[in-house]
């Protein structure tokens, strides 16, 4: 159950979704007719819950029953895609296109009192947050190890509307799993991150990782996303954005390999190290008989040295960012961000990025067989406590 207090939460933290404001007539909903047409059966699996929210938002009278059928909904709707997924259907897709439907249904229905674009924007944040496993980030009182994971929404949608990403289905896999380990009892609880650049510069990865980090159970922070041929684990993950890519916005970095550009944070350059290392204890996440090979991957990109292999975070200290081992995308940032912040609170969590192996579109037997990889992974980091 949508805990009581987490609506509020919800209702407020607006600033920090500040993309919603966007959603409400953006990109990512305008992309849903071209989606309905290619993948209907895709697009309208959770139709049901979308068509619930349409209907009952209708009827609520004030700004807090309004508030909390939108983060209602949406905690139905992450639930709902975590059972269906841990049931055997292997699709992350259908959770992003239905949370674009229920933004859809906030703006073209009206409730029962008349909203201001503000009060819309609120109820856009409550979907999405509770939508993305924000408020389902519960862990049993007997779990001595705390794990905690995130995955990525589909991105590059206008070269392949189909696509998928193995790190949301990663999530959505593994939300929840228990597992006994060297006689002590490990949970992963997990949620999905948004491909947008706005997001992060309002501080929605710090927002999501603060009450994760001051937890001193939290032992392993993973972040993943879908990246090259094989599982890389990022090693020094760098501050600043190069990519010429744009995110699910159509919104680009401003940067670029010759002049890259450090992210923002609460309206401000985000301040940190050119370069940061991961905590993983990648050896033991090596898989030997994996389908994959599993590579801790040094390589990053420096203004004045170009692109090399960092044999240390030491050699890399005067150095300026351009790429870090995981690339000068949101795939680099999350997890520079996530290790910044571990280190601020001190936290004997171990954090770093997992880069899964790509596919193109839709690939039910590949991304399966990624999610047991990481799954032995984790698993594997967890027994070498």
């Amino acid at each position: 159950m949508l805990k009581p207090s987490l609506v509020f939460i919800l209702a407020s933290t607006v600033a920090q979704t500040a993309a919603a404001v966007q959603l409400l007539g953006d990109v990512e909903v305008s992309r849903i007719p071209t989606a309905e047409k290619t993948m209907a059966e895709v697009v309208n699996r959770y139709q049901a819950l979308d068509e619930g929210l349409a209907t009952q938002l209708s009827a609520q009278k004030n700004e807090r029953d309004a508030t909390q059928l939108a983060a209602r909904q949406g905690h139905r709707l992450w639930q709902q895609a975590v059972r269906d997924v841990q049931s055997g259907h292997f699709d992350d897709r259908s959770l992003y296109w239905a949370r674009l439907s229920m933004l859809n249904s906030i703006k073209s229905n009206s409730a029962n009192f008349k909203m201001a674009d503000w009060q819309q924007n609120i109820l856009a944040s409550a979907v999405e947050k509770a939508s993305r496993g924000f408020s389902d980030i519960q862990y049993g009182d007997d779990v001595q190890i705390k794990i905690f994971l995130t995955g990525f929404d589909p991105f590059f949608l206008d070269k392949d509307i189909s696509q998928s990403n193995p790190s949301g289905l990663v999530a959505l896999a593994l939300d929840g799993f228990r597992f006994d380990i060297n006689g002590k009892k490990a949970q992963i609880e997990t949620a999905m991150i948004p491909v947008r650049f706005e997001d992060f510069d309002q501080g929605i990865i710090e927002s999501l990782l603060s009450p994760i980090y001051r937890d001193p159970k939290t032992q392993f922070v993973f972040t993943v996303s879908m990246g090259r041929s094989d599982f890389d684990i990022e090693r020094f993950p760098g501050r600043n954005r190069s990519a010429a890519a744009p995110d699910n916005q159509n919104l680009y970095t401003g940067g670029s390999k010759t002049a890259p550009v450090a992210p923002k944070l609460n309206g401000k350059d985000f301040i940190g190290p050119e370069f940061v290392e991961f905590s993983l204890p990648v050896a033991a996440m090596q898989v030997k008989d994996g389908q994959w090979k599993v590579n801790d991957n040094h390589t990053v990109t420096t203004l004045a040295r170009g692109e090399f292999n960092a044999s240390s975070l030491s050699k890399l200290q005067n150095e300026t960012s351009v790429e870090g081992s995981g690339g000068g995308y949101l795939s680099n940032e999350i997890s520079y961000r996530a290790i910044v912040l571990q280190q601020k609170f001190n936290s004997p969590a171990k954090v770093g990025h997992i880069h899964t192996p790509r596919v193109k579109g839709y690939d039910n037997a590949t991304e399966q067989a990624i999610v047991e990889q990481v799954r032995t992974m984790v698993m594997q980091a967890a027994a070498s406590l």
